[in-house]
């Protein structure tokens, strides 16, 4: 099988990790940023230490056109693309009365849209390539569709992935591609992070950025053949 992973949304962050994560299994890795070409060229470089390939991507995945050419560029510099993992989607905490139209639109783009598009490009790639891997990200709790007073755009973008990568897995089963939903609770690097909040975990800590690459990664191995349109929360018993 060839090792050829695209992570949306790899700069910085969970993203970052996760394409380094790959990287150190001998993953060629494309990074991908939209305005963060310093970090990008960083978080490559670093990746070229454990002997693979890598490549620094721009494009606003919100525009389809431009999704579209990121995971062509990826391809073709890889030579190949197997994997592929949505990370990119912005938050928003507002009551749905205050929404405006704009921002409920930059909910579904940043989220959901993005990854539709990213992943309709990437497909036939996947299919070329004889396997392969899709990985979107959802939150915790997502997959029980509970009303929230100040999440709501942001929670009807994420469950709409859900259905999404459901309905990948059913179609794409056949041609050897998972498709799986990680659904990470409160993470170290979580907007408005709080003494308040971390004490309100079970755990009473965040899930660190390396705690949800692990669960991407095991998704890839070959050990989860088997597992496909499964939603794995990484969120240390928050909201059962």
């Amino acid at each position: 099988m060839i090792k050829k992973a695209l992570v949306t949304g790899s700069a910085v962050g969970i993203g970052r990790v996760i394409a380094l994560d790959l990287a150190s299994k001998g993953f060629d890795v494309a990074f991908h940023y939209n305005k963060s070409v310093e970090a990008a060229n960083q978080a490559s470089q670093e990746a070229t230490s454990y002997g693979v390939k890598s490549i620094a991507l721009q494009a606003d995945v919100t525009k389809p056109e431009q999704a579209q050419s990121l995971v062509e560029n990826a391809a073709e510099k890889l030579g190949g693309l197997s994997v592929v993992v949505n990370n990119v989607g912005n938050y928003l905490e507002k009551r749905i009365s205050q929404t405006s139209i704009e921002e409920w639109h930059q909910m579904l783009d940043s989220n959901l849209n993005s990854t539709f598009y990213v992943t309709q490009a990437a497909i036939p790639y996947l299919k070329t390539a004889g396997w392969g891997r899709i990985i979107n990200f959802a939150f915790a709790s997502a997959q029980n569709v509970i009303a929230s007073n100040i999440q709501t755009a942001y929670r009807v973008a994420k469950t709409g992935i859900i259905i999404y990568t459901k309905s990948l897995a059913k179609e794409l089963i056949k041609d050897k591609i998972t498709a799986n939903v990680i659904a990470p609770g409160v993470a170290e690097n979580s907007v408005g992070l709080d003494e308040k909040t971390i004490s309100l975990l079970p755990n009473k800590r965040p899930a660190t950025l390396k705690e949800i690459s692990n669960a991407v990664v095991f998704f890839i191995t070959p050990e989860a053949d088997y597992i496909t349109g499964q939603v794995l929360e990484v969120a240390g018993g928050m909201r059962l």
